[in-house]
Order: structure tokens, then sequence, then C-alpha cells
């Protein structure tokens, strides 16, 4: 593998209001990522990551039946076979992060990790389900309505150009499972997100590099940007970004438009760092059963 990795991160604003039908969200988010996908490939992108939840708007603002409508099986569904054939089209790794339907009534928030071949590898679900109130007193992440917390483990996917890791969001604050990741053998953690300024925007680039540092990988973090109406719940603050497992930014977006963000990792790096900072080497797992029983 060429120890240089060219990744895009894709932060795009949803520009269907949320009365309109399921299906006019899906359509019209679908093409306008499917255009970025193809801007990133043309800027040398090897590694392209959409944000959470990426054809539709965060719905999980409101508590609403309707948006059961919006979930699909995984990988047998329509939007995961188009993004196979883009994928090998294109000969890219993509990350997508959709609503997933395990059967009818259960669902998850997933991602799927398809190789720069087309070939499906597997799917990340989401663990940590957020059930909090933020911005007007209707609205919220109200996760825990739509999906079941994930039960696929912290995989790693070996794919054409790197090892590679998903964290969905939410699962940022949460340590456990970056750490595990990493003991799986990422290379690169991916976190498509949807988070508004207020609630979060604090930590955006604190807990993340983190990380980073922590485990002696990169991290890709991407949030959708603007507002979504009708809710307008908070704005979504964009400023996705690549960062190194030294916590240095590799490459940062925007705050407020459509944007890929084009940033290259270098394996290398993740050998050298690991080689200074031992803590893989100095980790005293015997030590924290408690944390497990807890």
């Amino acid at each position: 593998m060429d120890p240089k990795i060219t990744i895009g991160l894709i932060q795009a604003h949803h520009d269907v209001d949320g009365d309109e039908p399921v299906q006019a969200h899906k359509e019209a988010a679908i093409e306008k990522h499917v255009r970025m996908i193809r801007e990133a490939k043309a800027s040398g992108a090897q590694i392209v990551c959409l944000q959470e939840l990426f054809y539709g708007p965060y719905f999980c603002t409101e508590q609403n039946r309707k948006w059961y409508a919006a979930a699909e099986r995984v990988p047998d569904g329509p939007t995961t076979r188009l993004m196979q054939d883009l994928a090998r089209e294109l000969g890219i790794v993509l990350v997508v992060p959709l609503y997933e339907e395990e059967l009818a009534g259960v669902y998850y928030n997933t991602a799927a990790v398809i190789d720069a071949d087309g070939k499906y590898l597997g799917k990340y679900r989401k663990h940590h389900l957020p059930q909090v109130q933020a911005g007007p007193p209707t609205c919220g992440f109200w996760e825990k309505f739509y999906f079941r917390p994930g039960n696929a483990g912290y995989p790693v996917f070996d794919t054409q150009f790197a090892k590679v890791g998903v964290y969905v969001c939410y699962d940022r604050h949460f340590p456990e499972g970056a750490r595990l990741l990493g003991l799986h053998g990422a290379e690169i953690v991916l976190n498509p997100s949807a988070t508004v300024a207020g609630l979060s925007e604090h930590l955006w680039k604190l807990e993340q590099p983190a990380h980073a540092v922590a485990n002696g990988y990169y991290v890709g973090a991407i949030n959708r940007v603007g507002w979504e109406s009708p809710w307008n719940m908070g704005e979504f603050y964009g400023q996705a970004y690549l960062v190194n497992p030294r916590g240095e930014f590799v490459a940062i977006g925007s705050r407020d438009k459509d944007e890929v963000v084009i940033g290259e990792m270098d394996r290398e790096m993740i050998g050298e760092v690991r080689d200074v900072w031992q803590f893989y080497r100095d980790r005293r797992p015997e030590t924290y059963q408690e944390m497990a029983s807890q």
C-alpha cells in the first residue's frame, strides 16, 4: 500500500424542507452527494466519507413515524447498490451512513463500507444513541425513537487503501469504542455526524483529536451545515476535518457551506507516533475490569 492516502470528507446542507415526502428528500440528497463524490474523486480522494444519515434531513429532531419509510436494507437496498456501482466506477472507498432496516420495525443508524472495486465490506451500527432535548422545546436528538443500539461490534475494514474504522456522531463522546477500533487495527477512524452549535461545538475540536492522539490513528470528522426547516433546532456548523495522530489538523472545512474537504494521511506517521508514545504497550487492561461491570 502507498503510505500517502488522500481522504475526502463531504459536508453538505440538506436542501429539502422536512414537510416534504420522504422520497423527495432521498432523491434530492442522493443526487447532490453523488455529484460531490465525483468532485472528491476529481480532487484526488481515495477514501470518501459522507455525513450521518446523508440522504435526508436530521429527522431525529422530531419523533414522527413518517421517517421509518426512509430505512433500507443494507447491503441489499438501492442506495448501497448505487454506491457500490459508484465506488467501482471511480475506484474509491466509500463510507455511506444511512438508515438501516434489519427487519420490519427494527432499525439502526448504520454506515456501509464499500471498497474501491465496489465490494461491500460490511457495516458499522452506531452504538451510543442520544435522547437529548436541544433548541426549541419540541426539538432534540430523539434517536432512541428511531434506532436500536448497535450490536455489530467495532469492526475495522481492510480496504485497498487503508484499514478503516467507523464511529458515528454521539459515539465520539465515548472513548471505549475509540480504543477498541485502534486495538482492532484502524489506521483511520471516520466519524460522520449531525451536530449543532450551542450544544457541542466547543467539544468538536477537542474530543476527536484526543482520540487520534490516544490511539495513534487519523480521525476524519464530518458534520452537515446550515439550518434545517421546519424545525430550525440549531445550526449544523460544518467544519469537517482530518486530524493526524499527533493531534494536528491536516485539513478543515468551512462553517457554513457545502464542501469537499480534502486531506492527506500518511500511514508511516502512525508507526512513528506509536514508537514514541507507547500507549498500546503501556495499557493495563487487567486493571480495567471494573469499568465493564459498572
